[in-house]
């Protein structure tokens, strides 16, 4: 990937298109989360139904505070886990289109341990975050195979190479003890640990 394939990157999302970009576990379709045609477009790419949310990626802990609310189990276990592969679930703020969650109050966002991704993120704000794939189909790991996969043209993907990892845990963090959701390579004790020893 080179710095002209980033600085296309940059300019496609802020003209609202959707690029392909990497994560810590797989390659993600990135739209900027305040335009609704972009994240429309998302579910299109995907043939996702719009009544299955999307999660988002952010930057850092600052950003996640800027479109949800965050609890004390909340800051302990960003704090301990993030940026990492974990997902967490939390109240949205009104700022967050309803379109990128489906109409629910509650977001899923992560802080991905990758580079480009995190850098991607700084320099332009929270993407959706979700895995570049048709809906219910396994998510290719090189950008070749996943444009196939889709059969549409997408402006910009950000190829480093192939990547295959387990999917990130996700964590409801909306209620006053967590919940496990999706089991990942972070485990439910280990959430619990981080709570009790905070």
């Amino acid at each position: 990937m080179s710095q002209s394939d980033f600085s296309r990157a940059l300019k496609a999302l802020k003209n609202g298109d959707v690029i392909i970009y990497p994560t810590d576990t797989l390659y993600a379709l990135g739209a900027d989360i305040f335009n609704e045609e972009a994240v429309k477009r998302v579910f299109e790419i995907k043939h996702r139904p719009f009544s299955v949310p999307l999660p988002v990626a952010v930057a850092s802990k600052k950003a996640i505070e800027t479109i949800a609310s965050l609890n004390e189990n909340a800051h302990r276990i960003i704090d301990r886990f993030l940026p990492g592969t974990l997902t967490v679930l939390l109240k949205k703020k009104a700022s967050v289109p309803m379109i990128v969650t489906s109409g629910s109050e509650t977001i899923a966002i992560r802080i991905p341990q990758q580079r480009i991704a995190l850098r991607l993120l700084s320099e332009f704000g929270p993407l959706t975050a979700t895995s570049a794939n048709l809906h219910h189909e396994k998510t290719p790991g090189v950008i070749k195979d996943i444009l196939m996969q889709l059969q549409t043209e997408v402006p910009v993907a950000l190829d480093v190479g192939r990547l295959d990892a387990a999917p990130s845990t996700i964590v409801d963090l909306t209620m006053q003890t967590p919940r496990v959701v999706r089991s990942g390579i972070i485990s439910e004790q280990e959430l619990l640990d981080a709570i009790v020893d905070g």
